[in-house]
């Protein structure tokens, strides 16, 4: 990965880059050498690790340190605003949700928000439509990501129209390897905390995997059960880590599939980003249920499943790797 200075960020405009001058409100530019005053013993250093100065800055920040806010873009909604009660209870503070003094205080940013992604011809190549059918998606070598918008906000945990909003000059349609665009400049979480317990709070539709103590590993959305006979309150265990599963398709468990219906029979629909799945299934000691990835981030927590508890991929591969068979997962109303 390319990083690029906050107020260097590189566009591709017709498949050529342009430099776009985006300081923020604390940057100054720097006087020629010659001209520069004598530094002032009285005026502070600039901090090496500034606190956050908006949304975007705040999103990218608590994505880094596994406090999930769903999209990244720049605005703060509900699951932005879950998000940040989650740090700011984690770090003492009364839990606002809001970019309060104190929070600003802790809430500092790490590294430039934003950065540049390249892609190559490898990226490409895994770009493909994704079948309309369960029979079509079954005969598939594999669910790759239908659109290089779709790998790149899924890869940079951004909102599709934000990532068009920061690249406006880009022509998505026509995209050669060397193409480089601005993003947001987050990672996959990991954390070397270990997870003593998952806890769901469906009124909230969140998910928190916590220490002994009680601290906060991860904060996620995370989308719930349909029918309220199917969301299983109380204590349950984790049986199963898969990273990259396939998917059974059962017709009894979509009686609205026309489709579905009229095969009559299961099928065995490949792993990839665009699998029913996800990329992760973390199975429950309830047969059926689980904790996956979902190949439309943009629903968790907006939409209902019909039993399990989905989460963006990102977010249900960093759960993956912080949790192991026996796992306790306490489900509250």
């Amino acid at each position: 990965m390319i990083r690029r200075p906050l107020f260097l960020l590189l566009l591709s405009v017709g498949g050529t880059l342009a430099a776009q001058t985006a300081l923020r409100p604390e940057d100054t530019p720097a006087l020629p050498a010659e001209e520069a005053p004598a530094e002032s013993a009285a005026e502070p250093a600039t901090p090496a690790e500034p606190p956050v100065a908006n949304w975007v800055e705040a999103q990218v920040e608590l994505h880094r340190r596994g406090y999930s806010c769903g999209s990244i873009d720049g605005v703060r909604g509900a699951q932005t605003a879950e998000a940040m009660k989650a740090f700011q209870r984690n770090e003492g503070l009364n839990p606002t949700g809001d970019l309060d003094p104190g929070t600003r205080e802790l809430l500092l940013l790490t590294a430039p928000p934003l950065t540049a992604h390249t892609f190559t011809s490898a990226e490409l190549a895994r770009v493909e439509p994704v079948p309309d059918t369960w029979l079509g998606k079954s005969q598939s070598s594999g669910l790759h990501h239908a659109t290089a918008l779709e790998f790149l906000a899924e890869q940079y945990r951004a909102n599709p129209r934000y990532l068009r909003a920061l690249n406006p000059d880009f022509n998505w349609d026509d995209l050669l390897p060397g193409a480089t665009l601005t993003v947001p400049d987050v990672a996959p979480f990991t954390s070397p905390l270990k997870v003593a317990r998952i806890h769901i709070r469906l009124a909230e539709k969140v998910l928190e995997a916590t220490t002994e103590e009680g601290r906060i590993v991860l904060h996620c959305p995370v989308s719930i059960a349909r029918n309220v006979e199917k969301r299983p309150v109380g204590e349950l265990k984790v049986t199963v880590v898969i990273p990259d599963p396939d998917y059974t398709f059962d017709p009894a468990v979509f009686p609205e599939s026309a489709e579905g219906q009229e095969l009559g029979r299961r099928l065995i629909i490949p792993p990839g980003p665009n699998n029913p799945v996800g990329l992760a299934w973390i199975g429950l000691d309830r047969p059926g249920y689980g904790l996956h990835g979902t190949p439309d981030p943009e629903k968790v927590g907006r939409t209902e499943s019909h039993g399990c508890f989905r989460l963006a991929n990102w977010d249900a591969v960093a759960l993956l790797s912080l949790v192991k068979v026996g796992t306790p997962v306490v489900v509250e109303p």
